[in-house]
């Protein structure tokens, strides 16, 4: 548990408990209007939700006689507190460690009821669990955004009547406001991990569920400026399934499907383990990224992938190639230089990849001469 001293007790006025027994009425309530403005300006301030709750409590503490000021966090499904923010001039034990069950503590059942408590006579309530014997009384109140209950703002003081209805009513107000920061940080960290998800979704194609074409032009560019830098060699392998118009006639469409996501797991699982990249790159094309390859390792490659194509045995009764499903494939390497563009890199396989199919398919082609690189 982290807190740290606030400096109620050096203010010019005064400790914060005398100024405040001291004040009249109209006084007191100005001080706990300014309370109130200053921790709704707080709920504002901080970059994370954490952050936020502390400069709450942190404020409430340097404000007020409040002896130890606590937000004390709920997991999902409402059965333990799992987070404590504090600020306070008492160290403050909590009942067994976080987390624990709200069947424990004065905590706990206001949790469990979602209702207010004020503890006036410590020793006489059934729930108390004493985390400091100077405190002499405590006011708990549930931190519900709408239906939500996200937690319990715990307020103990070393005054027995400190906490009068007009406090009680800024404290419900302060927890209205903790609510609202907290619900606001949960929306935007949900937005985010949508935005996440959604990123992550356009990466991937729908049929096979490995990268599609956009994610591989990203990869391509990227890696291409990575091995330019470490003057590495990149290679990339440009596979095509032989005569997949005929499978799908003869097949049918969900038999072409089902044969699209066969080999893309097949790809897939080449590159597993390494910085390379197996995607869809678009109907029955795909392609591998193989960063640290040079021609002759991405030839084996690709005939390593031939082969294990051939092994998958899936049926190509209108294949005049092979019994089975077939792939022809064009490779080029490279050395990329930064300022020339990786496209040249596709262009080479793509060349190489055409006289495979000329040559009869079912087979491996490299690409002739230097796409673009050193």
């Amino acid at each position: 548990m982290a807190g740290a001293p606030t400096s109620w007790e050096t203010s010019d006025s005064g400790p914060i408990h005398v100024r405040w027994t001291e004040r009249d009425a109209s006084d007191r309530h100005a001080m706990l209007t300014a309370l109130l403005a200053l921790v709704s300006s707080e709920a504002l301030q901080g970059e994370t939700l954490e952050a936020v709750l502390q400069r709450i409590v942190d404020c409430v503490v340097a404000q007020l006689p409040v002896t130890i000021a606590s937000i004390i966090l709920l997991d999902d499904a409402h059965t333990h507190f799992v987070q404590e923010v504090w600020a306070g001039e008492l160290e403050l034990e909590l009942p067994g460690g976080l987390p624990w069950p709200v069947e424990i503590g004065a905590a706990g059942r206001c949790a469990r009821s979602g209702e207010a408590q004020l503890i006036t006579n410590l020793q006489a309530d059934p729930d108390y669990v004493a985390g400091n014997r100077a405190v002499k009384s405590e006011y708990l109140v549930p931190i519900r955004h709408r239906d939500r209950l996200h937690g319990v703002l715990n307020l103990e003081s070393t005054q027995e009547a400190f906490f009068t209805a007009e406090v009680r009513a800024v404290f419900d107000a302060i927890a209205l406001q903790v609510a609202g920061a907290i619900h606001l940080a949960r929306v935007v960290r949900e937005l985010e991990l949508a935005n996440a998800r959604l990123q992550q979704l356009s990466m991937r194609d729908g049929l096979t569920g490995i990268a599609n074409r956009r994610c591989f032009d990203e990869q391509l560019s990227r890696q291409w400026q990575r091995q330019a830098l470490a003057g590495q060699w990149l290679a990339l392998v440009l596979v095509d399934i032989d005569l997949f118009k005929p499978l799908n006639d003869a097949c049918g469409h969900l038999h072409g499907d089902d044969c699209l996501r066969r080999l893309a797991q097949l790809f897939s699982a080449f590159v597993e383990g390494t910085d390379g990249l197996a995607a869809r790159y678009g109907g029955e094309e795909f392609v591998l990224l193989l960063p640290g390859h040079d021609l002759r390792q991405a030839r084996r490659a690709g005939e390593q992938l031939r082969r294990q194509v051939l092994a998958c045995a899936l049926p190509h009764p209108a294949s005049p190639v092979a019994a089975h499903v077939s792939v022809s494939a064009g490779v080029s390497a490279v050395r990329p230089i930064a300022q020339r563009a990786p496209t040249s890199l596709i262009v080479c396989a793509d060349r190489a990849l055409y006289r495979a199919k000329l040559r009869g398919r079912n087979r491996v082609c490299v690409a002739a001469g230097r796409p673009g690189g050193a």
